[in-house]
């Protein structure tokens, strides 16, 4: 079987289906996580305006644009709208904003993070006086999702999608688009296969990528308890076979079903080792060995979160 290294989406631009992933990387870590990830051949750099480090991530690409190891239409660069910019009126401002943190003058790739709506405003996270969110309901994820559209025909992004929507809610977006929905990027990894949403994707010309394909460990909110699919006895017994890492074999995992992949890294040995899960393959067996873990084992619900619009409200993380 031989794997794509780009998938071509709906607009028929190709996204490279592994990127870095820069979700916790911390500034003063992230730049040379970029660099690094350049020098050994990702085109793809998976950002988003929540995690605080776009401005990191913008020195990482222009150093490596300066100094010749790529141009910018060389690079695929994906980022998401946070849900203190949903109302349509601060979509634009948003995106520029993220432009400008970046150094870029368009995104390939422009998602909606969440489908939950927050209090408007220059805060990320707003917060009442006993540390709840404040929610706005009323802005619903439909007219974010227009004014998105716009974003395309002013040239600010070439394509756009969604993140963490469920299946109803990528359905109510389908009946009103102008603008295909390009990608859907949610949570995937043995523990939770997401077979049916996957399908329904596929199946309608909207791309995957699988985030926290590593079972995200180092999780801000991860505990003890928590399962650790790093760990698990099948994968490491698969990664011992095939003589690669538990982190190589899980990023492989999702590229044999068809998935783009963003694993997250800062350690250099990591970015090159992630990026070497493109030269080889698992067997049917394996596959169908960690395919069979599955437990529908979210470890990023936001179930703090109470909100109308929360795409899986009861879904709770099975252990």
């Amino acid at each position: 079987m031989g794997l794509k290294h780009f998938i071509e989406l709906a607009n028929k631009m190709k996204m490279p289906v592994l990127g870095l992933g820069t979700w916790k990387s911390k500034p003063g870590e992230v730049t040379n996580a970029v660099k690094t990830a350049l020098d050994v051949g990702y085109r793809h750099i998976d950002c988003a305006a929540a995690y605080g480090n776009e401005t990191e991530v913008g020195l990482g690409l222009k150093a490596k644009i300066e100094d010749g190891t790529v141009k910018r239409e060389d690079v695929f660069i994906t980022s998401k709208l946070w849900s203190n910019m949903h109302h349509p009126d601060d979509v634009e401002g948003a995106c520029r904003e993220t432009l400008q943190e970046l150094g870029v003058g368009y995104l390939d790739l422009y998602l909606i993070h969440w489908p939950m709506a927050y209090q408007r405003g220059k805060e990320k996270f707003p917060k009442d006086a006993n540390g709840k969110f404040i929610i706005a309901p009323e802005i619903h994820y439909k007219d974010t999702w227009t004014a998105m559209e716009q974003l395309v025909g002013g040239g600010l992004c070439k394509a756009i999608g969604l993140s963490n929507f469920n299946l109803s809610m990528i359905q109510e977006i389908q009946a009103i688009s102008k603008v295909p929905i390009s990608n859907l990027q949610i949570e995937l990894h043995p523990y939770l296969t997401q077979d049916n949403l996957v399908k329904y994707c596929q199946d309608n010309n909207i791309s995957v990528t699988a985030y926290s394909p590593l079972g995200s460990p180092d999780r801000p909110w991860v505990k003890e308890t928590d399962p650790n699919l790093m760990a698990d006895p099948e994968v490491v017994r698969i990664a011992e076979a095939n003589q690669k890492s538990p982190a190589q074999v899980l990023i492989r995992f999702a590229l044999q079903r068809g998935i783009i992949c963003i694993p997250k890294s800062v350690t250099p040995s990591r970015i090159k080792q992630n990026f070497q899960t493109l030269d080889f393959e698992l067997s049917a067996s394996d596959m169908k060995s960690l395919h069979d873990l599955n437990r529908n084992y979210r470890g990023c619900c936001l179930s703090w979160v109470d909100h109308p619009h929360h795409p899986f409200p009861s879904d709770i993380s099975v252990q």
